[in-house]
């Protein structure tokens, strides 16, 4: 059980684990439009840092 939040008067609870129910398939072609997407989203939103690394 968490007992850091007990000390702030929080009662800490059980959840029950969830088991991943949908894979993911990523050969195909929409599989490789979510790998490009995805990948334009990280290098627009990590831009300095990438640079940084570059520059090592």
């Amino acid at each position: 059980m968490n007992t850091k939040i007990a000390k702030y008067g929080v009662k800490p609870v059980t959840r029950p684990k969830i088991p991943a129910t949908k894979t993911l398939d990523l050969r195909n072609e929409l599989g490789k439009q979510i790998v490009l997407s995805e990948t334009k989203l990280v290098l627009r939103t990590h831009t300095k840092t990438f640079k940084k690394l570059a520059d090592m």
